[in-house]
Order: structure tokens, then C-alpha cells, then sequence
């Protein structure tokens, strides 16, 4: 129990040193972590930036149309503090401000292709340092790690555990069953595609892993405390041209950005990799995929009605991206 002197609580001398105790255990987890990623380095990633401009620049690359007062409260960074360094971004020609077409009074900003070709580079040397980080950790291991951090966003930042709480992660042994899976199951429950729909996508998933280009592909799983959320695959189609795949979402984490968030993904990858476009193939009642593909500036380029998975009258879309 509180002991109350006039107005002022104070914790029995116990309680005040178990306080102390986690405030020591909290400080050297933060010493030990800065340390492991190197961030007290005068350069991060041998790079001229600090840590604050790293996080600017990742927002930007990542979030094109967020304007400077969603950026400064998103990064809890000064106002002024802020605007000096997107100046010099600009000056470097690395960002392109324009107004915002919701706010006359706001500038959204988004990176340059010049920008995109200076902070590729430096993101792949950020994923390669934490690729290093996990070798050296057993498969079951990484998995306990990565759990642990989502953990400790939930318990720091409740507020946002409905919309962040999950990762996303490359694929693994049996995640290819469990996408054919799902797609069979779900694609049945809400359109009544029939197994032939199902068998589709096992071809398009046994060609991504019998064929597998780890320098140009990916498949992404959105995963929550060991649940599988979500899907998505970037393969190649030629030098220049990507074609995206199955984009799934479970409906229990419809809602929560997990499908915008993984066309996001295939969007950065394609770039990073040198592709110039992104195509993909969908049908026209799948509307939250349209939306999202519309949102993230894909353009509707064809249409063909045919007659599929027990289904008549479906109308197929492609959707292309220029990159």
C-alpha cells in the first residue's frame, strides 16, 4: 500500500528497489541493443547520415504523400529541427514536395527517383545487418526473438497493437501449403470458386519455389504470434517487368492495413531490384484488392470476360504499375 506524507505518495523502500531494478534491467537492454545495431557509430551503415535522417528518409521512401506535420508527429522529431533537414534533402535532390491536394496548406512530400537510387543501397545494408544478426541465431530462436519485439511494441504502444501488431517475414517450409490452403478455402466461403481455383494456385506456388530467383523474388507472410495473416508474392516475368501474386488476407485481420501494407512491400522491392514494371492479373469482383492496387497507383489496362472455377460471367483484370 501507497504511504501518503501531506500530498506526495512514496513506495515502501521494496517496491522502490524493484523499481530500480527495472529501470537498470531496462537501460542495459538499451545499451546492449544500440550497440548490436550499431547506431552510435558516427555514420550509420557507413553512411554520412545519423539515425534521424535515416528514420526521415525511410518514412518518405515508404509512406509517398505524408506531409512534414504527419512526418514530425509520426518520428516525435522538432518542427524546426525537421525543416532543415528536409531542405537539404531537397537541395540534394532526393525529395520533391508538392501541395496536397486535400490541404492547400500542407506539402506532401515523396522521393526522388535520384533519392530512391541513393537510399536503395543503404536499406539493403540495413536488412543485410540484421540478415547477419538472425544467422547466428537457430530458426525456433529468431522466432522467439521476433516475438519478443512485437511483444514489446503491444506493451509500449498499446494504442497501436490492433493496427502494428504482426510482421511480415519471407516464406518457409510448409507456408506454401498453407497458402493454397487458404486461398481454396477462402475463395470458395466468399465467391464459390471451385477446386480448380485451388489447383491454380498450387502451379503458381510449386513454379515460385522450383523456380525461385532469391535475388529478384520474394513471398511475403504477415504472421501475428505465430499466426499466419496474410500473403503476397513478387515473381519475375522478364528483366524489367514483375508480376504480383496472390494477395491474401484472413478476414480476422481484414481491417488492420495488412494488405495495403504488402503491395507496399512488392511496390519497394520492385524498385529496389531495377524493375520498371509491376503487373498483375485479378478478377473484377475482388473489390478491397481493387481498392487497395488503386490506392498504391496500379492503373486498370485490360479486361476479358470468361467463364471459370464453376463461376459464369467473370470479368479478368490486369493492372499495371510503372515503377
Amino acid at each position: 500500500m501507497l504511504k501518503f506524507s501531506g500530498m506526495m505518495a512514496t513506495l515502501p523502500k521494496q517496491a522502490t528497489h524493484e523499481v530500480d531494478q527495472r529501470v537498470r534491467a531496462v537501460r542495459h537492454f538499451n545499451r546492449f541493443y544500440t550497440r548490436q545495431i550499431g547506431v552510435l557509430r558516427d555514420g550509420l551503415l557507413d553512411s554520412p547520415f545519423s539515425l534521424g535522417e535515416m528514420r526521415v528518409l525511410f518514412e518518405i521512401a515508404h509512406h509517398d504523400g505524408m506531409t512534414a506535420t504527419a512526418l514530425c508527429a509520426e518520428l516525435n522529431l522538432d518542427a524546426g529541427y525537421l525543416s532543415r533537414m528536409l531542405r537539404e534533402f531537397e537541395k540534394s535532390g532526393w525529395i520533391a514536395r508538392k501541395i496536397s491536394p486535400s490541404d492547400a496548406r500542407q506539402s506532401v512530400l515523396s522521393m526522388t527517383p535520384k533519392g530512391r537510387a541513393m537510399f536503395a543501397p543503404l536499406e539493403e545494408r540495413s536488412n543485410e545487418q540484421v540478415r547477419e544478426i538472425l544467422r547466428a541465431i537457430p530458426s525456433g530462436s529468431q522466432d522467439d526473438l521476433v516475438r519478443s519485439m512485437t511483444r514489446i511494441e503491444e506493451i509500449l504502444a498499446p494504442e497501436h497493437a490492433g493496427k502494428e501488431s504482426y510482421l511480415l517475414r519471407s516464406h518457409q517450409p510448409g507456408d506454401m501449403g498453407w497458402v493454397v490452403y487458404r486461398h481454396g478455402m477462402l475463395y470458395s466461403q466468399e465467391y464459390h470458386y471451385d477446386e480448380r481455383f485451388e489447383a491454380l494456385v498450387a502451379e503458381i506456388v510449386a513454379h515460385f519455389i522450383q523456380n525461385f530467383d532469391a535475388q529478384r523474388e520474394r513471398c511475403w507472410i504477415a504472421e501475428r504470434n505465430g499466426e499466419k495473416l496474410g500473403s503476397v508474392f513478387l515473381v519475375r516475368k522478364s528483366a524489367t517487368v514483375a508480376k504480383l501474386r496472390l494477395l491474401l488476407v484472413e478476414p480476422s485481420a481484414r481491417g488492420m492495413g495488412i494488405g495495403k501494407r504488402l503491395v507496399q512491400e512488392c511496390v519497394r522491392f520492385g524498385r529496389q531490384v531495377g524493375y520498371r514494371k509491376i503487373m498483375l492479373w485479378t478478377q473484377s469482383e475482388l473489390k478491397a484488392a481493387r481498392g487497395i492496387y488503386e490506392q498504391s497507383g496500379f492503373r486498370l489496362v485490360a479486361q476479358q470476360k470468361h467463364d471459370s472455377w464453376s463461376r459464369k460471367n467473370l470479368v479478368a483484370e490486369t493492372w499495371e504499375l510503372k515503377l
